[in-house]
Formats: structure tokens, C-alpha cells, sequence
């Protein structure tokens, strides 16, 4: 029998690894949502839920269910101007962030502008109530490819690519 490889920590994996991972994401899913109320980014005021943004609007649902942690669909191909609402329906509370480091310099100031209520750079609030919404417009957004992510459950692959043409 082959020893198990070292994890980056350094410690072996066990059976309980995958269970302490998914402890871990739900303890940092808690200290998080303490601090954000998990309202929808549409009430928040500076973020008008009426305003005409010019395209057309996708919707994404945030899930747990028997195929995992996931967005649904994870990969979206838009048109500038258009609207993502991203819709916790089960196994919240979620969140949409970007990868900093792969959104270009001229992109940064107009995505982090069209995310309301950041809980860090390109990271959006906590959503936690059933069928709360977050919406993100890409009007100003300039075309590339925006890898994004559930924050808590980033460790259990919900994570996707949003493509602006």
C-alpha cells in the first residue's frame, strides 16, 4: 500500500479531510455572514433596482444539490451592457468573486463599480436569504474573460467563468 501524498500543509490526507474542509468553509461561512446582513444588493441604497441598464439580463442560480456546490450554468458568455442576477436557491449563504489577479488593470475600477456592497476588492456580500439576488451589470465592463468564485464554498469547486464580448 502506497502512503497517502502530503497535503500543502504538510499533514497527510485522512477520511476526515474532505469533512474537515467543508467544516472549515462553513465556520468561515459564519465568521463572514455575521458581518453582512444578507440582504439583496437590490435594497441597498446607491444600487437602483429600476435603473435601465441597455442589455439583456441572465439569470445564475447559486446551488447545493446532487451534483455539488455550483452556479448554474457556471460559464456565461454576455454581451457588454448586459446584467448577470446571480439567485442564492439553495445551500447559502453564497457570494460572487473575482480573481484579481486575472482581471486586467482597465477592467478593475468598472467591475469593482458595478458590484455594490464589497466585502473586499471584487468580492461581493454574503446573500443567505432564499431567492435574495445580487446583480452585477457589465455595461462598463470592457470584453475578456472573468473567472469567478463562491468565496465559502470555493473549496468545493462553485467557481465559473463569465465571458464579455
Amino acid at each position: 500500500m502506497r502512503p497517502l501524498a502530503r497535503s500543502i500543509t504538510g499533514l497527510a490526507p485522512t477520511p476526515y479531510s474532505h469533512a474537515r474542509r467543508v467544516l472549515g468553509a462553513l465556520a468561515l461561512t459564519a465568521l463572514i455572514g455575521a458581518a453582512v446582513d444578507g440582504r439583496s444588493a437590490l435594497a441597498v441604497p446607491g444600487f437602483s433596482n429600476s435603473a435601465s441598464y441597455g442589455g439583456k439580463t441572465v439569470i445564475v442560480k447559486m446551488l447545493l444539490n446532487a451534483q455539488g456546490m455550483r452556479f448554474d450554468p457556471a460559464n456565461i458568455t454576455i454581451d457588454k451592457g448586459d446584467v448577470i442576477t446571480f439567485v442564492n436557491v439553495s445551500g447559502g449563504p453564497h457570494n460572487v468573486a473575482f480573481d484579481a489577479s486575472k482581471v486586467g488593470p482597465s477592467a478593475k475600477a468598472p467591475l469593482s463599480a458595478a458590484m455594490p456592497n464589497q466585502i473586499m476588492a471584487l468580492t461581493g456580500p454574503l446573500i443567505s436569504a432564499p431567492n435574495g439576488t445580487y446583480k452585477i451589470s457589465f455595461a462598463n465592463v470592457p470584453a475578456g474573460q472573468y473567472p469567478y468564485w463562491c468565496t465559502p464554498h470555493l473549496p468545493m469547486g462553485m467557481k465559473g467563468v463569465i465571458t464579455v464580448r
